[in-house]
């Protein structure tokens, strides 16, 4: 459990749940109490909330469970869809996630040794220049007995929800996450450095050319294990507005892949190309997706 990260506020994890162990309590964090400033700073959640741990949600709660997947993320009542869709992208890539949730078999649920629980995790953020090791309890915010925020498909699956927390704890409270940009996220779960292409200012959407160079530098970018989000542009009365076509305008996905994917011979004609550019995307609702071609 050792770990090179800077401890946020003085707080080391292994100190921490040794003496909870030893104590025989669950931890309880004073530095994220389960107050309403941990929760908001201006606009309150619609309800009275409830501050639950895993195990009063589920009976038998995990970390992950079959495994981590960009589809185990749903976002929440907070517009913090740009962290989510970093979250969808981090789950793909398994040398960053390891490093974001350090020491993760340990910190799995063990229901043999159920002794060895303290209610502690912890997570690693990449802040100004260094690691930084963010430690939090398991009590979760709730409205009538469901996660508010982020949660997984499944109800007995927590790693979401408690990285969330964390990041939550880092940037003061859940209401702070209101509203961002992904390649941020992707930089504090990474070190990376984030590169934005804004594509109407390059006029793209007239330039075949522009178009097709753009494709082979994603191609590239994701070939060699790259992290890709995007988002259509709203104003101000547009944000989370559907198109018809099933996409989201002010919204952040997170890009799951990027092919040339080969055609069957019925559509080599009608493309006159042996292969069509393909770019995958999820929407952080877990729902409301692309209806036009190549749709489900």
């Amino acid at each position: 459990m050792f770990s090179s990260a800077v401890p946020h506020k003085n707080q080391r994890y292994a100190d921490l749940k040794g003496e909870c162990i030893k104590d025989k309590k669950l931890f309880e964090d004073p530095e994220f109490p389960t107050t309403n400033a941990s929760l908001f700073y201006r606009k309150p959640p619609p309800g009275r909330v409830e501050w639950k741990r895993p195990g009063e949600i589920s009976s038998e709660p995990h970390l992950f469970v079959e495994g981590i997947s960009s589809h185990d993320l749903n976002q929440g009542i907070v517009g913090n869809c740009w962290f989510v869709a970093a979250c969808s992208c981090l789950a793909l890539k398994p040398h960053l996630w390891k490093k974001v949730i350090p020491d993760w078999s340990e910190q799995e649920w063990d229901s043999k040794h159920p002794e060895n629980y303290a209610g502690i995790f912890h997570f690693q953020f990449w802040v100004f220049g260094e690691w930084v090791d963010v430690v939090v309890d398991d009590r979760l915010p709730t409205l009538n007995g469901e996660l508010i925020y982020c949660h997984s498909k499944l109800n007995n699956e927590f790693w979401s929800a408690l990285l969330e927390k964390a990041y939550a704890k880092l940037s003061g409270c859940y209401e702070s996450l209101e509203g961002g940009n992904t390649g941020d996220a992707v930089v504090d779960f990474s070190g990376a450095v984030a590169e934005a292409i804004n594509l109407e200012a390059e006029a793209y959407y007239n330039d075949q050319k522009k178009q097709d160079h753009l494709f082979e530098d994603l191609l590239k970018v994701y070939d060699r294990g790259g992290i890709i989000s995007c988002s259509i542009k709203a104003s101000a009365t547009e944000i989370e507005l559907k198109m018809v076509n099933g996409l989201v305008k002010g919204h952040a996905y997170s890009v799951t892949a990027v092919k040339k994917v080969r055609l069957g011979h019925g559509l080599l004609a009608y493309f006159k190309n042996e292969t069509i550019p393909l770019i995958r995307m999820r929407n952080p609702w877990g729902k409301t997706e692309w209806n036009g071609a190549w749709s489900d």
